[in-house]
């Protein structure tokens, strides 16, 4: 019964039902994976980008993602290999670190961070046919479906690890808060949550256990402009995910419906209400 009602308490109000509402509209939708699927370029105009019914859903797709953002001047990873036909990876031309991810996904489904054989999220070692075979079975079950193969990012300390995660809840320009999380695996790890200024905040979220003594990164002012420039383009609210990297503020991808609105703090919900009611007055 304390289960129940713990339960209904995080994922209920009016944050959840918007973001379900988002959910619903975007992608129970006829076109909605033809519109996220169109491959999409930095040298389209943003009359083209915007061009279709809530066009932030072309987003979604990540191999779209990195493109938006280099056309707005952010960086992304370098990209080894983009495409569907799993044979024609050649891992011999791979460096030994590498990053392999779907172009649709979440929760890190999918996600190889790969170092000298090793996924780093797993702790398993795989054999290039082994790779192949898993990512070939994905593509059977969604033809839509493309696999980027990218470069692993070096933190700013130049170390080949799991990186940790800013992720930037924005609003139309404006940043409500970011969760700062030094990630173990795709599911575990800590963080806190913070303000543009790198001042600590309450808690928003549930899903991981606080960290203290967490230091600003030396490319925050950077990661913090990069946030903004991102979200005003976006229009409505998104979370923007960020790294810290040994060249600076390096792009990870947009996340439209967090959580599916789910395990925020009584704080996090007011929190983001009173953002979206200002700064993202009518925008679903």
């Amino acid at each position: 019964m304390l289960n129940r009602l713990v339960h209904h308490l995080r994922n209920s109000g009016q944050f959840s039902k918007r973001i379900k509402k988002r959910y619903e509209t975007f992608w129970l939708d006829s076109e909605a994976e033809h519109i996220r699927n169109t491959p999409m370029s930095q040298n389209d105009s943003i009359e083209k980008w915007k061009a279709a019914p809530y066009w932030q859903r072309r987003l979604s797709n990540k191999y779209n993602a990195r493109e938006f953002a280099k056309m707005h001047g952010c960086q992304v990873p370098d990209l080894y290999w983009k495409g569907a036909d799993i044979e024609t990876i050649d891992f011999s031309k791979l460096p030994p670190y590498y990053v392999i991810r779907p172009t649709v996904g979440h929760s890190c489904n999918l996600v190889f961070v790969m170092d000298n054989g090793q996924n780093l999220f797993d702790k398993k070692h795989y054999q290039h046919d082994e790779i192949k075979a898993i990512l070939k079975r994905e593509i059977t079950k969604n033809q839509s479906l493309e696999f980027l193969i990218e470069e692993f990012l070096k933190t700013e300390d130049g170390l080949y690890t799991i990186p940790t995660d800013y992720k930037f809840y924005c609003f139309n320009g404006e940043i409500a808060c970011l969760y700062a999380i030094n990630r173990l695996s795709p599911k575990s790890g800590y963080g806190t949550f913070y303000d543009e200024n790198w001042n600590q905040l309450k808690k928003v979220q549930f899903n991981y256990p606080p960290i203290a003594n967490q230091k600003a990164p030396a490319c925050f002012k950077e990661m913090v402009e990069t946030a903004k420039t991102l979200s005003k383009s976006y229009d409505m609210f998104v979370r923007i995910d960020l790294y810290a990297t040994s060249k600076g503020c390096v792009f990870g991808e947009f996340t439209p419906t967090p959580s599916m609105g789910m395990n925020f703090t009584s704080f996090g919900k007011k929190l983001m209400i009173r953002y979206w009611d200002k700064y993202c007055c009518g925008y679903i």
